[in-house]
C-alpha cells in the first residue's frame, strides 16, 4: 500500500473515532448557580427551586422544626447548610437532592453562618448559648464557645455572620454585648469581648465590604456599631434616640437586620416599633430621613442595583409588600402577593424577587420593573427563601 493511501486510511480511522465519540451520551450536568431552596416550614421539608426556570424541582424531607430556619451555601454552592429552630443542623445536596449529613447539635438554634474558605459551619444557639464550629465536610464538632457571661449564665446568641480570615461576631441578647472569635486555629478559639454595647441586641449585621458589624437594640434606641478594621474594636452607637414613637407602638414580630438594604452610600433600616424605613448615610451613619411605610416594617432588602428597596410586614399588615425607589425615596408601589409574607429574595441580577406568603401556601415570582406576577408555585407554609448566589456574599 503506498504511503499517501496509508495516510488516507489512517485520517479516515480518526474521524470514524472521533464521530464515535461524539455521540455517546453525556453525563447529566447541571450547574447550582440557578438553584435556591425554600422552607416549609410545617412540614420539616426543603423545598429546590430553579431560579431561572422558576420551577419546583424537588422537596427534601427530615429536617425536623424548620419554624424559624436559616440556610446558608458552601462555597461551590452545591450544598445548604439548614439550621433548624430544634438544635440540628443538616446538610443538604441540591444535586442529589438528598439529605448529605445531619447532627443535632444543640436544644434551640436560630441561625448560622459559613466561614469564608468554606471550612467550617458555625451555628448560633440559644439553648446551650454560644456558638459551636463544625467541620463542613463532616459535619463534626471542631469548636465550642459558650457564650457564659457570668458564672453559670449563658446568653442566647443573635446575629453571628462571618467575616474575613475565619473570624465570626455575634451579639449576646442578655450579656447587652457583641463577641467576635477567631476560630483560625478551632482547637484554641480566640474571643474578643465587647460589653456594654445597649440592652437586648436582637438581630445584627455586617456591612458587604466587611468592616462594619451593627447590632439593633430592642431594650433601647439606636443600634450599636463595631468597625471591624480597627487594630482594637470598639463599639460605637449610632441613630440614638431616633424613638419607637411619641405614643409607645406594641413590637408584634422582631424587625430582621439581616436583610438590610444597601443603595450607593445610604442604608435602609427598619424601624421599631414605627411605621417608617430609616434612611442612613453610611459614611457618616447619621439619619438622613424616613419613609413612612404600610406597617412595622420586618425586612427592608434592596434589588440587588440597589435602584429600589422592597419592604414586608408584620401583623396586621403582612399581607402587603411595599417597593421604595432609593433615586425619589418615594412609594412607587404597593402590592398584596398573598396572606402572610415572610421573606423575600431577589434572584442574583434582581430582575426577579420571590416571595412567600405563608397562609395561603404560596410562592410567587414577581418581575421588578413590571411588578407583574411571573409564576407562583405552591410549597406548604413557606417562610426563608434562600438563592446560592448567596454562597459569594459577605454576611450571607
Amino acid at each position: 500500500m503506498k504511503r499517501r493511501d496509508c495516510l488516507a486510511l489512517l485520517g479516515a480511522s480518526s474521524l470514524l473515532l472521533a464521530g464515535c465519540a461524539s455521540t455517546g451520551t453525556p453525563p447529566s450536568l447541571v450547574g447550582t448557580g440557578d438553584l435556591g431552596v425554600v422552607v416549609a416550614r410545617s412540614t420539616g421539608t426543603l423545598a429546590i427551586v430553579n431560579t431561572s426556570s422558576r420551577k419546583l424541582l424537588a422537596e427534601v424531607k427530615g429536617l425536623g422544626d424548620l419554624s424559624h430556619a436559616s440556610v446558608v451555601f458552601s462555597r461551590d454552592a452545591r450544598h445548604a447548610f439548614v439550621f433548624g429552630r430544634d438544635g440540628a443542623l443538616t446538610k443538604v445536596d441540591l444535586l442529589t437532592q438528598r439529605i448529605a449529613g445531619r447532627v443535632m447539635q444543640a436544644g434551640n438554634s436560630i441561625g448560622g453562618a459559613i466561614s469564608a474558605d468554606g471550612r467550617l459551619v458555625v451555628a448560633q444557639n440559644y439553648t446551650p448559648g454560644g456558638i459551636k464550629a463544625f467541620n463542613a465536610e463532616t459535619l463534626e464538632l471542631v469548636a465550642d464557645v459558650p457564650a457564659e457571661y457570668a458564672p453559670g449564665k449563658l446568653s442566647r446568641v443573635v446575629g453571628l455572620v462571618d467575616l474575613p480570615g475565619q473570624r465570626f461576631a455575634y451579639s449576646l441578647f442578655d450579656a447587652n454585648a457583641i463577641w467576635i472569635t477567631d476560630l483560625s486555629d478551632p482547637a484554641r478559639p480566640v474571643t474578643t469581648k465587647l460589653p456594654n454595647i445597649g440592652r437586648q441586641p436582637y438581630d445584627a449585621l455586617v456591612t458587604p465590604n466587611g468592616r462594619h458589624y451593627i447590632a439593633g437594640l430592642f431594650g433601647e434606641d439606636g443600634l450599636a456599631m463595631v468597625d471591624l478594621w480597627e487594630e482594637q474594636p470598639r463599639v460605637r452607637r449610632i441613630l440614638a434616640g431616633y424613638g419607637r414613637g411619641q405614643e409607645p407602638l406594641p413590637v408584634y414580630k422582631m424587625p430582621h437586620l439581616r436583610g438590610w438594604a444597601v443603595a450607593g452610600r445610604r442604608a435602609y433600616l427598619p424601624a421599631i416599633g414605627r411605621h417608617e424605613v430609616l434612611v442612613v448615610d453610611t459614611d457618616t451613619w447619621q439619619e438622613v430621613g424616613r419613609i413612612p411605610v404600610a406597617g412595622q416594617p420586618v425586612f427592608v432588602m434592596a434589588r440587588p442595583d440597589g435602584r429600589q428597596v422592597w419592604v414586608n410586614f408584620s401583623v396586621p399588615d403582612y399581607h402587603r409588600v411595599q417597593v421604595i425607589d432609593t433615586t425619589t425615596q418615594q412609594i412607587v408601589r404597593t402590592l398584596e402577593p398573598g396572606k402572610a409574607v415572610l421573606h423575600m429574595e431577589f434572584t442574583p441580577r434582581g430582575e426577579s424577587v420571590w416571595i412567600s406568603s405563608r397562609d395561603d401556601h404560596r410562592v410567587s415570582v414577581i418581575d421588578t420593573q413590571t411588578f407583574a406576577t411571573q409564576a407562583t408555585m405552591t410549597v406548604d407554609s413557606p417562610s426563608g427563601i434562600f438563592f446560592t448566589s448567596r454562597a459569594a456574599r459577605v454576611g450571607f
